[in-house]
């Protein structure tokens, strides 16, 4: 071993010494830091603890105060039933002293405008309907025909208000609910998802059937009286028409409507009894009677008041018939088989006198074996919105003046 070897080795020795004390002293340090870590560790779980104490403490305070809410809107909610069954008694009582004590001679009555159940025969004059607009058209031909989709059960509505936004869609499933699904427009309708994208409206009383109407911002339907229709009771031969504002979720009028003796108007669609529709004259519905009993009748509804202006036996008969629609005052009316098979308009009568039956043309609907649950026609668009066994079809009608003839059919 050299000189400068044994230099280098005495010169690590003498620095051994000091490493020692540093790593010592970094070892004393992460050791201080820890503690405090662990310290505050501490202190944060102890305040995890309290915090969840008070929520325990919080959540024991408000469960009597919620069963007490509980309890006190399930009492208003049996209040508010029973309010509306007093209300609905008194409507009935007052139909049934309005039809027991008619008005005194002296007093002018407008005869269009029709009183309760028992106003046998008031409005159904059978005479020519004076049209308020230049409208003249009757279907040509159902040109053709779109599926849009599938949705809800085997009977239902689907339309559009022909005097509201364009592109808003009312959808109503089944024969007997409470509530509609509106859609902003149709594309939002044939998503897969569709009913997430729907706000709900749900009505203070339940529709009967298929015979539902948007128009004007204002949902126009049947409804069922406790007694009526199927009821077996003193009001058997009554139904009740609500106008309900789809904005202001409110009824802003009702009336029973006019005829005794309520039958399906339909032979093969039991669930409706009144089935109303708009056109470009306004408001129309499609009933019949225990009275004639074969046949058809409609009435010129004033869509402000629900009055009947005039009433028309027509001679299309019930029997067969699944559903009708009418346009420009001219009423048509769609037949078809048990089973079902391939639907035609066999029947359709003018209010108005102008069409005859020799120049109303009878078209088939395009190739499709089915069932229509309901049919409205849209003015604006000249459309039918059809329901199909739970399938929504838009049908797209050519049009011709009623004056000319109908021309190789």
């Amino acid at each position: 071993m050299g000189p400068r070897t044994a230099l280098l080795i005495l010169f690590l020795l003498s620095w051994s010494g000091p490493l020692r004390g540093q790593q010592h002293h970094l070892v004393e340090y992460m050791e201080r830091r820890l503690a405090a870590l662990e310290e505050r560790l501490a202190q944060c779980q102890d305040q995890s603890s309290r915090h969840a104490a008070e929520l325990r403490d919080f959540k024991n305070k408000m469960l009597p105060l919620l069963e007490v809410a509980e309890k006190e809107r399930e009492a208003l909610r049996t209040e508010a039933d029973t309010i509306s069954g007093r209300v609905d008694r008194l409507e009935r009582e007052v139909d049934y002293l309005e039809t027991q004590n008619p008005a005194l001679p002296c007093v002018e009555v407008d005869e269009k405008v029709t009183g309760g159940p028992g106003a046998k025969g008031k409005g159904r004059r059978n005479e020519k309907y004076d049209m308020v607009t230049d409208c003249g058209y009757t279907i040509s031909q159902v040109r053709s025909m779109k599926i849009l989709k599938r949705f809800g059960g085997p009977a239902g509505l689907w339309t559009k208000d022909p005097l509201g936004p364009a592109e808003k869609i009312y959808v109503l499933d089944g024969t007997q609910n409470d509530t509609a699904f509106v859609f902003p427009r149709l594309r939002d309708f044939t998503l897969a998802m569709a009913a997430r994208k729907a706000s709900r409206v749900r009505v203070p009383f339940p529709w009967v059937g298929t015979g539902q109407l948007v128009y004007g911002g204002f949902l126009y339907y049947a409804r069922r009286p406790p007694g009526g229709p199927g009821g077996g009771g003193e009001l058997d031969n009554t139904l009740q028409l609500i106008k309900y504002h789809l904005a202001n979720r409110t009824v802003v009028d009702s009336s029973v409507f006019p005829a005794e003796g309520l039958i399906p108007p339909y032979g093969l669609t039991a669930d409706t009894y009144i089935d109303l529709a708009a056109d470009e004259e306004g408001l129309w519905a499609v009933y019949a009677t225990r009275e004639d009993d074969r046949h058809l009748c409609l009435a010129k509804l004033d869509p402000q008041t629900l009055d009947t202006e005039q009433q028309w036996d027509t001679p299309c008969p019930r029997e067969n018939a699944e559903a009708a629609f009418v346009i420009c005052g001219t009423l048509y009316v769609v037949y078809n088989t048990r089973p079902a098979s391939r639907a035609r308009i066999q029947c359709s009568f003018d209010a108005s006198g102008t069409l005859t039956p020799e120049r109303a043309a009878l078209p088939y609907f395009p190739r499709r074996y089915g069932a229509h649950a309901s049919l409205r026609y849209n003015p604006r668009e000249r459309q039918l919105y059809a329901w199909d066994d739970g399938y929504q079809i838009v049908y797209k009608l050519e049009m011709r003046k009623k004056e000319e003839d109908v021309g190789g059919s």
